[in-house]
């Protein structure tokens, strides 16, 4: 069984949906460990409810990403820890811990990449007035959501819709399929593409 290690920046509703497939017994994983960047993100108050260890830091404390990275990488080890699930984690992921993880961390991202990659993804699909959007699970890479993409649903933008809207279709479908594609990496080690 895959031990893994959830990283989040907020609320955690990713991570809240990982943990309640695994509990279900849809996802076969040992989730070891959440780290955060954030000290009040409510991730780990989510994590607290599940009884999973965090780790917490503030970059601020360190002098550079490598650093605050080798600290993460402790942590990681100690857990045990074999694979990196991103979920609404807000940096890019560093040398330090790309090197130890190979192939191995992976990140769910509000839009159907290549297309409006980075912050506030929706806003940028809203403002583009496409038609539609999606969700894109990818292998991480030193880019900024530039990975082999792994799988993607599409959410359409409807007439009249709103921003907020449009964010909970969206955090609905990543909910969807984030456990999804987990399972299937976990189990079969294979490529997956998910349209719809």
């Amino acid at each position: 069984m895959k031990k893994i290690a959830i990283f989040a920046s907020g609320n955690g509703s990713n991570f809240q949906a990982i943990a309640d497939a695994v509990k279900e017994g849809q996802l076969h994983a040992d989730i070891c460990l959440v780290v955060s960047d954030k000290r009040d993100a409510y991730v780990l108050q989510r994590a607290l409810a599940e009884r999973i260890d965090t780790f917490c830091f503030s970059p601020k404390d360190y002098n550079n990403k490598e650093e605050y990275e080798k600290d993460i990488l402790t942590r990681l080890r100690q857990s045990g820890v074999d694979f990196i699930v991103l979920a609404g984690y807000m940096r890019l992921i560093g040398p330090t811990l790309l090197r130890e993880f190979p192939g191995s961390i992976v990140n769910i991202h509000p839009s159907l990449l290549p297309a409006f990659p980075g912050k506030d993804a929706i806003g940028q699909a809203f403002a583009a007035k496409v038609k539609k959007t999606g969700v894109t699970v990818h292998y991480v890479d030193e880019g900024m959501d530039t990975g082999p993409i792994i799988a993607q649903s599409s959410v359409p933008i409807l007439e009249n819709d709103t921003e907020d809207a449009l964010q909970q279709r969206i955090q609905a479908s990543e909910h969807n399929l984030y456990p999804l594609v987990l399972e299937q990496l976990f189990t079969k080690n294979q490529h997956i593409q998910v349209e719809g």
